[in-house]
């Protein structure tokens, strides 16, 4: 039977719950969904746990084959969906050893994981298994923030830390970290400073705007060549007016047709994982977010069946 199912064989909303109805195994995966539904770390809205179900919800919504891209993006790959990992609510430490054996799994047998969070703080465990495989990796960060706070009340494992706690576990190439779309206010004009002294390549919003599109993207292109990548992208990139379903919204920033050809223009690269996190479904109650997250998965997808050189028609 071809994956995704078409709507000719069993209407959308007749599903097991997997993103656009995968299977959960099959021959030669090369990419495999994952739900990362942790969000203990988060420091205002709560939620983000409940995100995986309601992406792959919105997911019945969408069709197999990708214009842009000219790729089946999952039936490209074989690609299949394992269902959530199951993490400890109140314990990020063992939730962190649970995902990251999952996604070292994964990724020692050469898929490729989509993460579906789950607040910021889940992509530290997948960087952790990514090191163990690939060594330290580049890392594309679509975000508002640049999530390199140091603590919150003391605490050092929060969604705002992932990135200044993976650099010090050497778990990436700073000048190969691109956060990109940061803006906002601050709560003192050092914030920023902090990821350039981690090594970092931050571009804000209005910087983007800018330089435009093209510009940025070929800089990222040329900074990280071949070396393996991972790419987060926080749905609080784009403006709350598009993606209202998330837990600290910043107003000023993308829309979804902007989010969309930035994403689809960062081909060739070599992607050995993706997360998308801080979907929060009780704050998007027209699944608008939702919608928009699983376009955004599915173009994953599609950079990968493009990189993989797999294009039809």
């Amino acid at each position: 039977m071809q994956y995704p199912l078409s709507p000719d064989v069993k209407p959308e909303f007749c599903t097991t719950g997997s993103f656009m109805r995968l299977p959960s195994s099959r021959d030669n995966a090369k990419i495999a969904i994952v739900g990362l539904p942790f969000d203990t770390a988060a420091s205002f809205r709560v939620g983000a746990r409940f995100a995986p179900q309601a992406i792959r919800q919105a997911s019945m919504l969408l069709f197999p084959y990708h214009p842009i891209h000219k790729v089946y993006p999952f039936e490209d790959t074989n690609a299949i969906d394992i269902g959530d990992v199951s993490v400890i609510p109140h314990n990020i430490h063992r939730s962190y050893e649970i995902m990251q054996a999952s996604m070292l799994d994964l990724m020692s047998k050469g898929i490729v994981p989509i993460g579906l969070g789950g607040d910021h703080s889940v992509t530290l465990a997948t960087l952790r298994a990514a090191a163990k495989v690939y060594g330290p990796v580049a890392l594309i960060q679509f975000d508002s923030h640049t999530d390199t706070w140091d603590t919150y009340y003391d605490e050092k494992y929060w969604h705002g830390s992932p990135f200044i706690r993976a650099h010090e576990e050497g778990l990436l190439q700073p000048d190969k970290v691109f956060q990109i779309g940061i803006r906002g206010t601050l709560n003192h004009p050092g914030d920023i400073d902090a990821s350039l002294e981690l090594g970092y390549n931050v571009i804000t919003t209005p910087e983007l705007k800018k330089r435009g599109m093209e510009d940025v993207v070929n800089q990222v292109k040329e900074a990280i060549g071949d070396t393996p990548c991972f790419f987060t992208f926080d749905i609080d990139f784009v403006d709350p007016a598009f993606a209202p379903g998330t837990g600290t919204p910043e107003v000023g920033g993308f829309t979804s047709l902007e989010t969309l050809e930035l994403v689809r223009s960062l081909t060739d690269l070599n992607y050995i994982g993706f997360d998308l996190v801080e979907v929060l479904p009780p704050y998007d109650p027209a699944q608008t977010t939702s919608l928009l997250a699983a376009t955004l998965i599915h173009d994953f997808a599609g950079l990968v069946a493009k990189k993989m050189g797999s294009g039809t028609k």
